[in-house]
């Protein structure tokens, strides 16, 4: 379990590392109020986009503009008072009068006020200054609920738009007064049987509503002074083309509506021209690219009351939130599945990255729209859900991991750059038809390395030494193959399969192949010194190249695709590398062709592989001229000892791996650093044809094997007594010592030969 967990934890780190980081950015940049203009504008689209309703037709608003007034900005007392007589003709359950005392004329004032008094269902409004009110939230109870005079103050966010209310507010010496909207609705539903009660000491309740106050983290709210100054609540308006019956003051002075018309209804008296500047913006007063249309404050008031109306006799919905901790998480989910939809689909459409990234961008569509779906959902059944701070939790985390896997796109482009050029990483991944399946007839230049006698050092050193070892080895010819533009196709354990003329041909394939063989041979120097630091045997390195006409293309499956090359000019070219010994370079004809006029030929050999039927010339390259000027240096000659009492061994041919199951016998005759000199038993005994590879052993007098395996490639084979001179190619270190130390005691009958071919 603990091991599932740590993979599922590294498998999935950039998105555990992701989600939390931008859901915390997003919750930093909304606690400094950077998030709330956009959050109180989706609000107001959401508003804008609800369903049309009904008019209300239990509130209907007396109207009165510059055609009602005699004197501008002032209304006269007398038709105020006029028109308070004629409402209640009308029976209306209450009349709210909406007009500051400062907007009407002085004189009839007292009675105006007089009258006021002595209606019952008659309430006006008295201008509240922030200096007479007390920062407290008190919630009102029904002693306090009906006053003649009330509150009506507005409440305007940063963009001046209305969108909370009052419904009380606490002065300074403690009295609480209800607002105009509370108090006429509590007159209506009294009338209904419904009274306000207590609920706790922050919320009451109202017919099927419980009313609890705003509080400044509410919706998308998050400014510190948004709850002070009173009990508050976020207005619900009505979305209708027409919210409520409305006829001017003159109508109802000059008898121009029903008998009827104001029965059982609440009826507002406000102004409604600009002159009373008393019009203020709201969520439906347009957006960024609408014109604001402001409401009368009268008209907001209507609105206020028509939502506590439909709250306690309908349960219409007011609006709720979730607490600041759910909030939290549910921004910490979308970012979650910003993150995790990218980071599913970082595999998907392997073979076709267009639609890879299609997809990708469709799934992050398809979240958004949920996103904005469900949050809008909740809207419509009263819930205010975070809109704004998700969908850059969303969009946020999409993009960074987006970018993280671009970034380990381009890491992985840079790895694969090292074994390709950046022109061949480019035409694999950028040219349209770079990855489609299949291949084509191409004359290209093959490489191939392989250490020699690897197998059976691998055998003596720990899985670790030689996964140690294959990197600095790998990685040095990796840097030359790269250096030269050659396409690495495949490492095969200790063997280079390059490519020189795939997936681009140039005219100097044949010459880079062969330039890149020598650059090779010669980093094989600092390889061995790492490898001395280390304390690790020095390595040994064989090259073949061949030139032909091969199939090149993209091998396999669209989930599954390797770049290859097929045909006999590939397994020609790996008999050839089978041919050298360490440090050589052979090279078929064809590729001699190709470079012979800057190709340095320390000599060459007719050989038939396996599978040719004639013979061919191979080529020993010792250098290459031109603009290249790579050569090897020049080998030692080979000093050979006889030995004063030979050494019995016994040896096998190999054929490919396999161990040939034929055992010969003979002795070493004669012995050097690097050769030896084998007599094979009697003039009958075997003699290996050339470039045959042999695995051999000591033996002791009476014929016991009593060393490890030794490796050897025949080089030659002496004339008439069946003697052949082998090259070592890997020795074990005890058998190394010993054979060191038969040479160097050795001081008779030496004989100088130049390096056996």
């Amino acid at each position: 379990m603990w091991t599932n967990l740590k993979r599922f934890v590294w498998e999935w780190r950039a998105v555990l590392i992701t989600t939390p980081s931008m859901a915390g950015l997003v919750l930093l940049m909304r606690s400094l109020c950077l998030l709330q203009p956009s959050e109180l504008s989706a609000f107001d689209r959401y508003m804008r986009l609800r369903p049309q309703e009904s008019a209300d037709d239990r509130i209907a608003i007396v109207t009165i503009d510059e055609t009602d007034v005699k004197e501008c900005c002032y209304v006269e007392s007398r038709d105020l008072l006029q028109l308070i007589e004629k409402l209640e003709e009308h029976q209306p359950r209450a009349i709210g009068l909406d007009i500051y005392s400062h907007l009407i004329a002085a004189e009839g004032k007292e009675k105006l006020r007089q009258t006021i008094a002595s209606t019952p269902n008659m309430v006006a409004v008295k201008k509240m200054l922030a200096r007479e009110m007390e920062p407290t939230v008190t919630p009102p109870d029904r002693s306090r609920a009906k006053a003649q005079m009330s509150a009506s103050k507005h409440i305007f966010d940063a963009d001046m738009r209305v969108r909370r209310g009052f419904l009380s507010i606490t002065m300074k010496n403690g009295k609480i007064i209800p607002s105009l909207s509370l108090d006429l609705a509590v007159r209506y539903l009294e009338t209904e049987g419904i009274y306000l009660q207590k609920v706790d000491e922050m919320r009451f309740r109202l017919g099927k509503a419980v009313f609890a106050p705003f509080d400044r983290n509410d919706g998308g709210y998050e400014d510190e002074d948004a709850d002070e100054m009173g009990y508050q609540t976020i207005l619900n308006y009505r979305n209708t083309s027409k919210n409520f019956n409305m006829v001017s003051m003159t109508d109802v002075l000059q008898n121009r509506v029903p008998p009827e018309w104001g029965r059982d209804r609440i009826v507002l008296i406000g102004p409604v021209s600009e002159a009373f500047e008393d019009l203020v913006l709201t969520p439906y007063s347009g957006g960024l690219h609408y014109r604001p249309h402001p409401m009368p404050g009268v008209e907001v008031h209507a609105h206020f009351i028509s939502q506590i109306l439909s709250a306690a006799l309908e349960g219409r919905p007011l609006f709720q939130s979730w607490s600041q901790p759910v909030e939290w998480l549910w921004i910490l989910f979308w970012a979650g599945v910003g993150g995790t939809l990218n980071w599913s689909l970082r595999y998907a459409g392997e073979s076709k990255s267009a639609s890879s990234l299609l997809r990708g961008f469709g799934a992050y569509i398809v979240a958004v729209i949920t996103l904005l779906a469900s949050t809008y959902a909740a809207f419509l059944g009263g819930w205010w859900l975070p809109v704004v701070p998700p969908f850059l939790a969303l969009t946020g985390a999409s993009i960074v991991i987006t970018a993280y896997i671009a970034r380990t796109a381009g890491e992985i482009r840079q790895t694969f750059g090292r074994y390709l050029t950046d022109a061949i990483v480019a035409n694999l991944l950028e040219n349209p038809e770079g990855m489609k399946l299949g291949g084509e007839r191409r004359k290209i230049t093959i490489l191939t390395s392989d250490l020699r006698g690897f197998t059976a050092l691998s055998e003596r050193l720990s899985p670790e030494e030689v996964v140690k070892i294959l990197n600095i080895y790998l990685e040095s010819m990796a840097d030359v193959i790269t250096k030269h533009k050659g396409t690495i196709d495949e490492f095969m354990g200790d063997g280079i399969l390059v490519l020189f003329g795939a997936p681009i041909t140039r005219e100097d394939d044949a010459k880079r192949a062969v330039a890149c063989a020598v650059d090779m041979q010669l980093a094989m120097g600092a390889v061995n010194e790492k490898m001395n630091e280390l304390g690790l045997p020095p390595l040994q390195m064989g090259i073949g190249i061949n030139t032909g006409e091969v199939v090149v293309g993209n091998i396999g499956s669209y989930k599954r695709t390797k770049y290859g090359v097929v045909g006999s000019q590939v397994n020609l070219t790996y008999r050839i590398e089978s041919y050298t010994i360490v440090g050589q370079i052979l090279i078929s004809e064809s590729t001699f062709k190709d470079v012979e006029n800057i190709v340095k030929i320390g000599g060459e050999k007719q050989v038939t592989p396996k599978g040719v039927k004639q013979p061919i010339t191979i080529y020993e390259v010792e250098g290459i001229a031109g603009e290249y000027n790579l050569f090897l240096p020049k080998e030692e000659e080979e000093v050979f000892v006889r030995l004063p009492e030979e050494i019995s061994i016994q040896y096998a041919v190999l054929d490919g791996k396999n161990i040939g199951d034929t055992a010969f016998k003979g002795s070493l005759v004669k012995l050097s650093r690097r050769s030896a000199e084998v007599r094979s038993e009697g003039e009958s005994g075997f003699a290996p044809p050339a470039l045959t590879n042999i695995k051999m052993n000591l033996l002791t007098p009476d014929s016991q094997e009593v060393s490890e395996d030794i490796y050897a490639k025949v080089l030659d084979k002496s004339a008439g007594d069946g003697s052949f001179h082998i090259y070592f190619t890997a020795i074990p270190p005890a058998v190394k010592e010993r054979l060191d130390a038969i040479y160097n005691s050795g001081s008779i009958g030496q004989t100088e030969i130049k390096k056996p071919d």
